[in-house]
């Protein structure tokens, strides 16, 4: 299974709504990728600025894959990639 860009957003930006306690629309993310660093967001939550890693992407991917798709995952079961934007695999 593959998620797209979207879904990965989307993902996050669940998970940031259920932590902070606000609307999914409340919620701005911006996935990026860098050499240094590899995956990383900067999520707003009604303006505030957060930067996150790769770490909490793979958390928001295991919870949005759990709730919208009823499939527990485990962390190493996520692989991130970039192609012409950013995906993830999932194995089972």
């Amino acid at each position: 299974m593959r998620l797209s860009m979207d879904e990965i957003v989307n993902a996050v930006c669940l998970h940031f709504a259920e932590r902070k306690g606000v609307k999914p629309t409340d919620v701005e993310v911006q996935l990026q990728w860098d050499e240094d660093y590899g995956y990383t967001a900067e999520v707003w939550v009604l303006g505030r600025s957060q930067y996150i890693v790769e770490a909490n992407l793979l958390e928001a991917i295991e919870r949005y894959l759990f709730t919208e798709y009823g499939m527990r995952v485990y962390r190493d079961q996520i692989r991130l990639g970039l192609d012409e934007e950013i995906y993830a695999d999932i194995t089972e």
